[in-house]
């Protein structure tokens, strides 16, 4: 159902291109501009590459590498001369584009953050990372919930971001507000490699979702990414799935209006709509209660471990980060702000 790789491009398909990117070491804004510089002319290639692409991902970490560097001259901002250059490599190659930036936060650490922008350089989705790869990462958790954006040939799209997508809650959140395709950047490195597969899996088929999911790809001289760029249908089976070549461009038509048909015509395994209507058969319209009781203390604020005192990780000092003093404070969700 690829259409060899969006070469066959049907009249309801949505060809994306993931981009297995080359791991860079970024330490100075000149290393970021001339990274920068390497994405925009790889959206470029991206659209050579394949003149029915749609929309082109990078991976998480794409502009900055996997250093974890907070320091503020290379951080980024929505108004900020990356995410401008990115909206006019979209414009000048009539192309989609996913990017993920760091992002500059004054009330904290910064923000590991992921935007679409569309063919005419308009913002069309901005999500902060809600589940930061501790105790490994440093960035504040988001607070932009999981935004669903209207994408090409009116598909429906969702972005998560590389552990995001360890949490099942994740994928059946995107799910609910309607996403068709959930977009997963990632920059892990080899030891993840099955849990990235079947997860990405499993997000699929238990929402009915196509998810398109990509990581980095090669050696910074210390971290290995793993690239394996991959497809996986609505039915939990892998499309099309890339290796660990840096720069190549995984691609595959996904079907949207397929998704819509499956959500509303499956009886057997229709599981996001079932979990909200438990034992229809038995019971007019199905039981509609919450039986979960980690879903309950969570939305509490009492969610608690039976094992929780027992959990020996639980501040990012293990990896040389400083024990934080402050509590969460959920900010006022910003504003989708568009192109200028």
């Amino acid at each position: 159902m690829n259409g060899l790789g969006g070469l066959n491009k049907s009249p309801h398909g949505v060809v994306i291109g993931l981009v297995q990117l080359q791991l860079p070491v970024v330490k100075t804004p000149a290393d970021l501009t001339a990274q920068r510089q390497r994405i925009c002319a790889l959206v470029a290639k991206a659209r050579r590459n394949l003149p029915t692409m749609d929309l082109v991902v990078f991976p998480e970490y794409a502009l900055h590498g996997l250093s974890m560097d907070t320091n503020p001259a290379i951080m980024c901002r929505l108004d900020g001369p990356e995410v401008s250059a990115f909206k006019r490599a979209c414009v000048e190659n009539r192309i989609w584009g996913c990017f993920s930036i760091m992002e500059a936060n004054p009330r904290g650490n910064p923000y590991n953050s992921g935007i679409i922008i569309d063919d005419k350089g308009e913002l069309r989705l901005y999500y902060r990372k809600l589940h930061p790869w501790v105790p490994v990462e440093p960035w504040e958790p988001g607070n932009l919930g999981i935004p669903v954006c209207e994408g090409p040939n009116g598909s429906k799209i969702a972005l998560i971001i590389c552990h995001d997508g360890m949490f099942p809650e994740m994928a059946r959140e995107a799910a609910y507000k309607g996403a068709e395709i959930m977009i997963r950047t990632a920059g892990y490195t080899a030891p993840i490699r099955h849990t990235w597969k079947v997860t990405n899996q499993a997000n699929a088929f238990q929402n009915l979702m196509c998810t398109a999911s990509v990581c980095m790809s090669g050696s910074d001289g210390t971290f290995d990414s793993m690239g394996e760029g991959m497809f996986v249908n609505f039915d939990g089976m892998p499309l099309v799935e890339g290796g660990g070549r840096p720069d190549e461009i995984i691609t595959c038509e996904l079907r949207p209006d397929l998704v819509r048909e499956a959500r509303a015509q499956w009886g057997v395994e229709n599981n996001i709509y079932q979990l909200g209507h438990r034992g229809y058969v038995a019971v007019k319209g199905g039981a509609r209660d919450c039986p979960y009781t980690y879903m309950k203390d969570l939305a509490a604020g009492r969610y608690r471990l039976p094992w929780e005192n027992e959990v020996a990780v639980t501040d990012g000092t293990p990896c040389g980060f400083p024990a934080p003093t402050r509590d969460y404070v959920g900010d006022e969700e910003p504003k989708l702000k568009s192109a200028a």
